[in-house]
């Protein structure tokens, strides 16, 4: 029998993650797949990303009414990805599949994933919507934009099928959280150790809230850190633009000196095109020089020894048993001088 460990990064997760906890925990007993495979859920492991809500209050509430729920406390939001990080370097299962808090991922497609996996012998099962995913056209275009550009223009096809929603070997997963330098991005650092993938066809739900956890900034962020995570070939693109701007420039400068030699001694006239090709220079070496430094500021993270993620025991801090009477009768004084 396959054992799963659930994997759920919290954020917003309020009015959602008790839900999904129940659904999950329906497949705590012994199921079959489409295709005989039995399974079950051993664990489920939810990391607590440090949100503006009280899903602090649920998650407590959960691993006590849940012998199956694990709570994973990290010290401050870290984002989606180390949170998911976090949770694979803890989970136990043969099998880890990870899923986001909002419940659009429908826990039945874990049995579809595992019947993938062992078909096509994977070692990694990404879903793969079938319908419309429940945000807005203009996000869901950007979202498409941004995966056709890192597929086209950064040469990483994989990227096209990149979902929070995937199915990842036990031992793969917990290996490469423990290696895991800050500044990866989990999708790209899963193509260097992962050769066989694969997708399952899945439908997602409505999410559970009024509106997304990620707004277009936080969105960005995430483009651009798969950018920077994809290796040397934005510096590559940089060197690139380099050899066209001079090859333009060599070509017009051609064109000045020989419309100067056969202009019977007229000078050309052209400050409008010069402004227009000295602010498009700039811009390229600004642009390029930026980059460079976003590439060295990753490095710079690794060489001092950021962490991805940081666990403590508890959310917030609290007194001991035996002083909590003590602190309220202070807090109740302090109120009423």
């Amino acid at each position: 029998m396959c054992g799963v460990s659930v994997v759920v990064p919290v954020y917003r997760g309020e009015q959602t993650v008790a839900g999904l906890v129940r659904e999950l925990n329906e497949l705590s007993a012994p199921t079959t797949t489409p295709s005989g495979l039995r399974f079950r859920v051993d664990e489920i492991v939810l990391v607590h990303d440090c949100g503006p809500d009280r899903s602090d209050v649920v998650l407590r509430r959960l691993a006590r009414e849940n012998p199956l729920v694990r709570v994973i406390w990290l010290s401050r939001n870290y984002g989606q990805d180390a949170a998911t990080i976090a949770g694979m370097a803890a989970a136990r299962g043969g099998w880890i599949v990870t899923m986001d808090e909002d419940g659009q991922h429908d826990p039945a497609c874990i049995a579809e994933f595992l019947d993938t996996a062992y078909r096509r012998r994977a070692d990694l099962v990404y879903s793969r919507p079938v319908n419309a995913r429940p945000h807005s056209p203009l996000r869901n275009l950007t979202s498409r934009g941004a995966k056709l550009v890192l597929a086209t223009l950064f040469a990483f096809p994989d990227s096209t099928r990149f979902e929070s929603f995937r199915l990842i070997r036990g031992d793969i997963g917990r290996r490469l959280a423990e290696v895991a330098a800050n500044g990866a991005y989990l999708d790209v650092a899963l193509t260097w150790v992962v050769g066989r993938t694969a997708t399952a066809p899945v439908r997602l739900r409505s999410e559970g809230r009024p509106e997304s956890g990620y707004n277009y900034r936080r969105l960005f962020s995430l483009f651009w850190k798969m950018v920077l995570c994809t290796g040397t070939r934005g510096l590559r693109l940089v060197s690139l633009l380099g050899v066209t701007l001079a090859l333009a420039g060599s070509i017009m400068a051609a064109v000045i000196v020989y419309t100067a030699v056969t202009s019977g001694g007229n000078n050309p006239e052209g400050w409008a095109s010069i402004i227009v090709v000295l602010l498009l220079c700039s811009g390229a070496l600004l642009f390029s020089l930026g980059l460079i430094a976003e590439y060295l500021g990753v490095v710079l993270h690794i060489l001092v020894g950021k962490p991805l993620y940081l666990t403590i025991e508890s959310p917030t801090p609290r007194p001991p048993a035996d002083s909590a009477q003590p602190l309220a009768r202070q807090r109740a004084e302090v109120s009423a001088g």
